[in-house]
């Protein structure tokens, strides 16, 4: 028998879930809602959306998903955070809450708000030339910015002189919101990390 088809899940316990499930549903992909141990378990690629990251810190807690999260990035999963996504994957917070911990993965530090509040929101027509010729149309809503790159991180994109598109590995993130505006190249990167992990795993 083949293998059966892949499909990946977005932690839905805050955020913009909804625009995350319609870009990978419209490249393919089968998406399922997390916000369970079990529901984690059945996915080959995660989504940490955009919205208040201490927020999704406390309930991945409550639901007790976080420490089932952080061993699937240690075991190889790919993830791609948009925006608060971004800011839980940093191995370290600058400003994060006293009690607030990431799930870690991407060897950087990370500055949460670093654009300014909700009214300093913007849009920018990114270089990203991992993805193409074409710019990236990008929303930043509250962003975050990565203020250290670890020797094995990729800047993907900057702007203003500050890094807003990393990756490493499996993992992928970005301090915007490329499922606001309808842009699928970040999420077929995801998608194309997803295949490549489960082409190496025994049928």
């Amino acid at each position: 028998m083949g293998r059966p088809a892949a499909h990946v899940g977005v932690l839905a316990l805050q955020g913009d879930v909804r625009e995350h499930v319609a870009v990978l549903e419209a490249l393919g992909a089968a998406v399922s809602l997390v916000r369970t141990p079990a529901q984690l378990a059945a996915v080959d690629g995660l989504v940490l959306p955009g919205g208040e990251s201490s927020v999704i810190d406390k309930l991945s807690r409550a639901f007790q998903v976080r420490e089932p999260i952080r061993a699937r990035i240690a075991a190889g999963m790919p993830v791609y955070g948009t925006c608060a996504g971004l800011i839980l994957l940093a191995d370290r917070i600058l400003d994060g809450l006293p009690t607030q911990l990431p799930f870690g993965g991407l060897d950087i530090d990370v500055r949460r708000n670093a654009f300014g509040s909700q009214v300093d929101s913007f849009e920018a027509e990114l270089a990203v030339p991992a993805l193409g010729e074409e710019p990236v149309h990008a929303t930043f809503i509250r962003a975050p910015a990565v203020e250290r790159l670890g020797d094995d991180v990729d800047e993907l994109a900057s702007v203003d002189g500050r890094v807003v598109a990393v990756e490493q590995g499996p993992l992928l993130g970005t301090a915007f919101h490329p499922e606001v505006g309808g842009e699928l190249r970040f999420h077929r990167r995801f998608l194309d990390r997803v295949s490549a992990v489960r082409g190496r795993m025994p049928e």
